[in-house]
């Protein structure tokens, strides 16, 4: 034990000691923080990420510097090399294997060539057993195991927010991790995870400070492979957008119950109406304004996932993004109308040759030969159907309106986040432009 020398700080500097040891602790003084971790901004003027509304947030206000960010108030963790080989087949884990979105990452595995050393699908105990037919040959789904899911180079989790919550940090952590892409809500809006679209940051991706990488909602995956391309032209300042959402995007069950409830309305007798279990009312000839859970300012949570993704996404953490979400009665492929206002003049004609070059996008619009983006034509494509482009009538000269389609359970999910992985086999600094 050291021994106390009680006369070695004069009296008269205790007090003083004390008070700059106590500012500098509440202040987050670096001088007190380890080498290498800087500590959070504290701007009281930053509004780049508010609060999730009904989140134990107060009033209505959308932005508001009082409240915390949904970016978790945590130092930053140091920066890493998150990368996979590019010329070795990769072991590769899916959780959530027979689900909708765990079925499409398997074939968007096998439609894109990546290549697969070994593949591990892990699936519900009602699941567990039974085999399953790949391009990679016959696999025996499994229950869920977390030493047998470190030892993969990548695993693929689209479970639940509370499956990622418990166990996808246990899968990345230490050097002997494996690198965990979830299509859940989890991580989202943290600080040091990457919610990554890799057409737009790859590089969130590869230079992150843990190998547990987000995949956005699928509303915001279609929207912003058209938005990014304006915006690095034109410069975003204001984005306006409705979305008209597919039954699938409440998963298998969503789809079952639009196809009973519309079997059942045709086959029975006149004024039928269809029973409703996972939607907020029925869904066969019908439109719900309602996805998720409603917020304090009257936006749902869908809505302002919108909002706080694709100001990460995009790093414009100021951008005003208003959306209004309403579900359909279509199996696959989500719609939405977008209008923008740009910092420079925009001209139709210009950015139709923008979006037609831009990775992701397939320009559909023809107008005259009644072609334009439709959930028929965009369900299980690669590419986002983008058209109706024309000139707002509201921003003028610099506003620009335009119509969306893609396959949310492709672009929106599987296809995201195995170009995610594939994005990591290249070196940090690298345009990531994949042929789709």
């Amino acid at each position: 034990r050291l021994p106390v020398h009680r006369k070695t700080v004069p009296t008269k500097m205790k007090g003083g000691l004390v008070l700059a040891l106590l500012v500098a602790c509440l202040a987050g003084s670096e001088a007190f923080a380890p080498a290498g971790i800087p500590l959070l901004a504290r701007s009281a003027s930053s509004r780049a990420f508010s609060t999730p509304i009904g989140h134990g947030s107060a009033g209505n206000t959308l932005f508001s510097a009082a409240r915390a960010s949904p970016l978790r108030a945590q130092r930053t963790a140091p920066r890493m090399t998150v990368s996979l080989p590019a010329d070795t087949p990769l072991k590769v884990g899916i959780c959530g294997a027979t689900g909708a979105v765990g079925k499409e990452i398997i074939g968007v595995l096998e439609t894109r060539g990546f290549k697969v050393g070994e593949l591990r699908l892990f699936g519900s105990a009602r699941s567990a057993g039974r085999e399953v037919e790949t391009k990679f040959g016959k696999v025996t789904i499994e229950d869920f195991d977390l030493e047998r899911a470190r030892e993969l180079d990548v695993v693929f989790v689209s479970v639940s927010g509370d499956f990622s919550k418990e166990w996808c940090d246990k899968m990345a952590e230490g050097d002997d991790g494996t690198i965990v892409i979830d299509n859940s809500s989890a991580f989202r809006y943290e600080k040091d995870v990457s919610l990554c679209v890799p057409e737009i940051n790859a590089d969130s991706a590869r230079k992150g400070s843990k190998k547990v990488i987000a995949n956005p909602n699928c509303t915001t995956a279609i929207g912003i492979m058209a938005l990014w391309p304006l915006h690095k032209k034109y410069g975003l300042k204001k984005v306006l957008m409705s979305t008209y959402q597919a039954a699938s995007g409440a998963g298998a069950e969503g789809m079952a119950e639009l196809f009973d409830g519309a079997k059942a309305v045709v086959d029975g007798p006149e004024g039928t109406v269809a029973p409703n279990k996972h939607f907020a009312h029925p869904l066969p000839f019908n439109l719900i304004p309602h996805i998720d859970v409603f917020q304090d300012n009257l936006y749902t949570k869908e809505e302002m996932k919108v909002t706080w993704e694709c100001q990460k996404i995009m790093n414009i953490p100021d951008l005003p993004v208003s959306c209004t979400s309403v579900r359909i009665p279509t199996f696959r492929a989500h719609a939405e109308t977008i209008v923008i206002e740009t910092d420079k003049a925009i001209n139709p004609d210009e950015a139709r040759k923008v979006l037609a070059e831009a990775p992701g996008c397939v320009l559909v619009d023809d107008p005259k030969g009644l072609k334009y983006p439709m959930p028929l034509t965009a369900s299980k494509a690669y590419g986002v159907e983008v058209g109706r482009v024309r000139q707002s009538v509201v921003f003028g000269d610099k506003g620009l309106e335009f119509f969306v389609c893609g396959d949310q359970l492709l672009r929106g999910a599987a296809l995201n986040a195995v170009l995610v992985a594939e994005s990591l086999m290249q070196p940090v600094g690298t345009d990531f432009n994949p042929k789709l």
